[in-house]
């Protein structure tokens, strides 16, 4: 029996839904891995370290990874995870048990939970375990805020170190919002709420709407950009324009480096030295940004949006290279559908990984035709009740 041009073109779409969503998510996960072994360096440092450029995953930086840092004893590197994956990972559970918008309720009421009462492998630490014992300071703040000190979650993030933590993980909202960077933006500002403020928050509604908009049939790195520069506020917005800016004079990122640090200076808090932050570092202001998401918008300019290389010069741009990463590997896998992310990168990770990082991608794209089917109904219902009297509701009317 064939099919009906209505029904090919319905299944294509599902078939395209789910590509974007997994070249999104585990595009995400392979920056994270990559970029996980470079974290807090500088360029030179890693060139040094690695004997020119990271090409692909390489080993720890430090060869004692777990006691240099005590504070922090992770096995980055080996092509492992870190918190940025298992955070992502965790809020498509979140969805996935939801299965509609999610709010910053939802953050307290399913997320935490998660953080706080579910074993998982943890690759950097070798171990099963709950996440609180992986996740850092910053994202312990949420169990810290919402379980132990009933904090309304939609004030909740008051009072953080203002950075990337909630911005990290904010994908999937894209993914349920894709082709809405509006509704994206919006549900990303509330779910980070329970996380963050000031431009911290507003980094995570701009991502989402990022997401949102590479997730659409037809985007490119132009209408990603058009996006962000549309729904950035205050410092966010003056940090991505002077990145991109930057960005759109250069041919690649391999002698470039310099130019887009120097491009997102003046509205970064942290300083020049990334493991000793200045003093007045990520507190709330109306005129500085977060680091992470204008550089990896500055690398897909740079690179014309190409997936591997996004993600490389994210790595070898070093500071938080592993967020960098994901922000960007997100948005070029979203773009280009999961073809474009290295298979040999996939398997190798999930394998050190413990965890197949192609799973999340259907389970986000089945979530999000449930989302879509809600947000119909609930449009129709309210279209019905203020059709005129006597008219049919036309489609697309009130």
């Amino acid at each position: 029996m064939e099919l009906d041009l209505v029904t090919i073109m319905k299944e294509t779409q599902m078939d395209l839904l789910e590509d974007k969503a997994t070249g999104a998510l585990a595009g995400a996960a392979v920056g994270d891995a990559l970029g996980g072994a470079a974290e807090g360096n500088t360029p030179e440092a890693i060139q040094q370290r690695y004997g020119g450029f990271i090409e692909g995953i390489v080993p720890p930086f430090l060869d004692d990874w777990k006691n240099a840092r005590p504070i922090a004893p992770y096995h980055k590197g080996d092509g492992h995870i870190t918190d940025d994956t298992l955070m992502t990972t965790a809020l498509v559970s979140v969805y996935d048990t939801v299965r509609d918008h999610l709010d910053a309720y939802d953050i307290a009421n399913h997320l935490v939970p998660l953080l706080i009462g579910e074993r998982r492998w943890i690759p950097e630490l070798e171990t099963e375990t709950i996440l609180l014992h992986r996740i850092f300071l910053a994202e312990k703040w949420l169990v810290a805020r919402l379980h132990y000190g009933h904090i309304d979650p939609r004030e909740a993030g008051v009072g953080n170190i203002v950075n990337c933590g909630a911005t990290m993980y904010m994908a999937p909202v894209g993914i349920a919002n894709a082709g809405s960077p509006q509704t994206a933006y919006d549900e990303a500002i509330s779910v980070a709420g329970a996380h963050q403020s000031s431009y911290g928050r507003e980094a995570a509604g701009v991502y989402a709407a990022c997401v949102a908009e590479a997730m659409r049939p037809g985007a490119s790195v132009d209408s990603v950009v058009a996006v962000a520069l549309a729904f950035a506020k205050d410092g966010t917005k003056d940090a991505v324009e002077a990145v991109v800016q930057a960005a759109s004079g250069l041919d690649g990122w391999r002698s470039s480096l310099g130019v887009l640090r120097r491009a997102v200076e003046p509205f970064d808090t942290v300083g020049p030295d990334y493991r000793a932050p200045a003093r007045d570092a990520r507190i709330p202001s109306r005129t500085k940004s977060i680091e992470e998401l204008p550089i990896a918008l500055g690398m897909l300019v740079a690179t014309g949006g190409d997936y591997s290389e996004t993600v490389l010069g994210a790595v070898n741009y070093g500071r938080d290279s592993d967020s960098i990463a994901v922000m960007g590997g997100s948005i070029a896998g979203a773009l280009g559908g999961s073809a474009v992310v290295p298979g040999g990168w996939v398997d190798e990770i999930s394998e050190a990984s413990r965890l197949d990082i192609t799973a999340a991608g259907p389970v986000m794209a089945a979530v999000s035709r449930e989302v879509w089917a809600k947000d119909r109904a609930r449009y129709e219902e309210r279209a019905t009740l203020f059709a005129p009297a006597g008219r049919d509701v036309v489609e697309g009317t009130f």
